[in-house]
């Protein structure tokens, strides 16, 4: 569906025809307007007409309609098309959600498609709308807001799996020694949301590489105001470090869970020895009445008045032996 259709020109939001055709000849005749179409997960009749007016190619616009993309700049030759990838954080459930947010920019337009609701772009254009200064620098500022607003919210995103792992590191190295039985799914649990993370970051670099002009052999992308490339490499900066602090979130992780998982092991170990240290105290006495229990009639003492208590004697004093033996070597 579409959810907004506008021309802006001079950096303010102007009234213009609503045929789309009509629209973006207006735009190339004024010189400085453009049009700026949103669509939320639209179907292929829909985007069929968007596809008409504006030359896109096709398999930007199979992309654009199947979704699960990776992050990415492609350069067409009527347009260029990138791809990035929102991302939401639940910290009650520890869970990371991506959605998809797709920019075909060309000649006086920009076309936006979203899918998923992590990014709602219609704060970005109300924060456009409120710059004019913004505005004026025509599809690349667009195409700047939309990304810087999505980066820094990477790194908001990555502030609070940053402190929700502090809790979990906590957790694990806690005087009680390694969290409970449901931990060690946690932390995987945990792994998986970092990863899902990584998926929207990571690929982003080399499509921000290009656009601030430091990519390979720093060529110069199309539709793209070169005036714009120092905002670029901002955003990239901000990238870099969310993509640092998620390697490092990564490898934090894993250290939490070989520690989780070596403390499970030094536990277990400590249990299976106190068991086989009660189990040996308890196969002291056990023996000597099972041997005495046997009722034969030539057995060594077994006329004499003293041997019930003289067996009791021995047996508790074996017991407290054996017991302060597993208690110095820690066992018990």
């Amino acid at each position: 569906m579409i959810v907004d259709c506008a021309i802006y020109q001079d950096g303010m939001r102007a009234e213009g025809p609503q045929d789309l055709s009509d629209a973006l000849a207006q735009c190339r005749v004024g010189g400085d307007a453009f049009v700026w179409i949103g669509l939320y997960e639209p179907t292929e009749r829909e985007f069929d007409q968007v596809t008409e007016e504006f030359g896109l190619h096709p398999l930007a616009v199979e992309d654009a309609l199947t979704a699960h993309q990776r992050p990415k700049l492609e350069v067409y030759d009527d347009s260029l098309f990138m791809v990035l990838k929102p991302v939401a954080y639940e910290p009650k459930s520890d869970n990371v959600t991506s959605g998809e947010v797709m920019i075909f920019i060309g000649d006086s337009f920009v076309v936006t498609v979203r899918h998923g609701e992590e990014a709602p772009l219609t704060a970005v254009r109300k924060r456009l709308e409120a710059e004019p200064e913004m505005l004026r620098h025509g599809p690349t500022g667009v195409l700047y807001a939309i990304s810087d607003a999505i980066v820094d919210h990477y790194v908001d995103v990555a502030g609070e799996l940053s402190t929700d792992l502090e809790e979990l590191e906590a957790e694990v190295f806690s005087p009680t020694g390694g969290g409970t039985r449901h931990t060690a799914s946690r932390i995987y649990n945990f792994k998986r949301q970092i990863l899902e993370f990584r998926r929207a970051t990571g690929p982003l670099a080399q499509p921000l590489e290009r656009l601030a002009g430091t990519g390979l052999f720093g060529l110069r992308v199309p539709f793209v105001s070169e005036k714009a490339q120092p905002f670029f490499r901002d955003i990239n900066d901000h990238l870099m470090r969310v993509n640092e602090s998620v390697e490092g979130l990564d490898r934090l992780v894993s250290d939490i869970l070989s520690a989780h998982l070596a403390q499970m092991s030094v536990r277990q170990n400590d249990d299976m020895r106190k068991i086989s240290a009660w189990a040996a105290m308890a196969a002291v006495p056990t023996m000597i009445a099972g041997v005495y229990g046997m009722n034969f009639d030539h057995m060594p003492e077994l006329r004499w008045v003293w041997s019930y208590p003289a067996l009791i004697l021995a047996m508790a004093a074996l017991e407290v032996l054996l017991y302060r033996l597993f208690k110095s070597r820690g066992w018990l």
